[in-house]
Formats: C-alpha cells, structure tokens, sequence
C-alpha cells in the first residue's frame, strides 16, 4: 500500500533543490558569531611563555570527562580561577576570550598569555522523518542544514521536504523557521548555518499521514476478523 502511495506522488516532491540549473550563488558568509548560552559548556586554554603559571587556569579542562570544562549557569556567569565570577553568557567566544585576556593582563598574573574559548557540548539534534534521529556532536563547531540531515541518515521517502522546521534559542527567545529544501533560497538564508542546540524537526507528508489514518482504522476491523475467525476454528475443532 504505501510504496504504490509512494509511487503516485509528485516525483518533484522527494527531489531536493528541483528548481536550480547550473549557476553560481553567492552565499552569505557573514554570519555573525554565535552567542554564548547559559548551560553551556567551555574549554577555556590558557597560555604562556611560563607553562607552570597556567595550571591553575587550566585545571578544569583536565578534570575527569563528568566535570571538565566550564559551564555557564543560571546567571550567565563562570567561575575563572584567581579572575572570579565573569560573565559568558549573551557575548561571543572572541569577547570572552578578550575579556579574560585583559583581565590576565591588567591584573600582572601572567606575561604574554593566550586564551582559547571552545565549546564542549557543541550540538545540534534532528528529529522526525530521518533515517536516524540523534544528537549530533559538531567538534569542529561549523555545520550546515544538509550536513546535520545527512548525518542523520537523511530525509526519508515520507519526508515534508518544503517545510523543515528549525528551532534556535537565543538570549532566552524560542526562534522557529521554516526552511525549504526545494529552493535555492536555502542556501542564502541566515538559518542554513546551525548554531549548537539547534532542533530540526522534519514533518512527515500528506501520503505518510493518509497511510497512517488509514491503517489505524483498518487494523482494529483486521484484529477483530482474526479473533472471530480463531473462535470459529476453535468451535469446529472441538
């Protein structure tokens, strides 16, 4: 029943991007950089000419694998050894990294430092009609739409492909966004690129839902012919 479901749609309706020809299309590389988040958490390096003096910054990310890093709580904040309370939460790595530079700096607590901001919990989740719906870990902290879907195994036949539903927390806002993988638009959209802790939702279509219905009324009718049918073979054994 449903491969010939299947078989009758659109064909354009399971081909992704059926209305690009052969072209160049200048994409938006000026993203801006994310923000950080609260329950984040970060890798903070901190270097030196003078290894040593560094180790107190950088107990944390040696920690065993349950408390490594820093996380950002409730309040926005990190605790930074000999720095404090700083706030993380609302600015970019590169500001937080320049912040906890300068502090190094002003403060005489090391000579020439360098610091490195990474986030460790980097992830974006896909769910709905996919092959695999999962938590993905994005190391390299650079993903797009297409990469997370193919990650997860890709759409599936029964897949709503004009109508990929994105969600993005930022600065304690739900962000929602329709998404089309049927238009070259995608890929001049501010929303191609993911940003960690983005959902995608992917919709089952019309014939996945039809299907559906169909067989919640037909398999309780088939159920109970069976019932009846073993009643009867049961009376004429005995």
């Amino acid at each position: 029943m449903i491969p010939f479901l299947i078989s009758c749609a659109n064909v354009k309706s399971v081909i992704y991007f059926n209305n690009i020809q052969d072209s160049t299309i200048l994409v938006n590389v000026n993203n801006a950089e994310p923000v950080i988040q609260k329950n984040d958490l970060l890798s903070i390096i901190v270097s030196s000419p003078n290894p040593e003096l560094t180790t107190v910054f950088n107990a944390s990310n040696m920690a065993a694998s349950a408390a490594a890093g820093y996380l950002v709580n409730q309040e926005g904040n990190i605790q930074f050894p000999l720095l404090g309370t700083i706030k993380a939460a609302g600015i970019t790595k590169k500001t937080l990294q320049e912040t906890i530079l300068k502090s190094l700096v002003d403060q005489k607590l090391l000579l020439n430092p360098t610091v490195d901001v990474r986030y460790l919990n980097y992830k974006v989740f896909v769910l709905g009609e996919v092959g695999h719906p999962s938590a993905i870990s994005v190391p390299s902290e650079k993903i797009n739409l297409l990469q997370a879907i193919s990650l997860a195994g890709d759409l599936t036949m029964s897949a709503k492909r004009d109508n990929i539903m994105l969600i993005r927390e930022e600065e304690g806002r739900k962000i929602i966004k329709r998404l089309s993988l049927s238009s070259s638009d995608l890929f001049t959209s501010p929303y191609y690129n993911l940003q960690s802790n983005d959902i995608i939702y992917v919709e089952p279509n019309k014939i996945k839902i039809e299907s559906n219905s169909r067989f919640n009324q037909i398999f309780p009718v088939v159920i109970s012919s069976i019932s009846i049918l073993l009643l009867i073979i049961d009376r004429v054994v005995k």
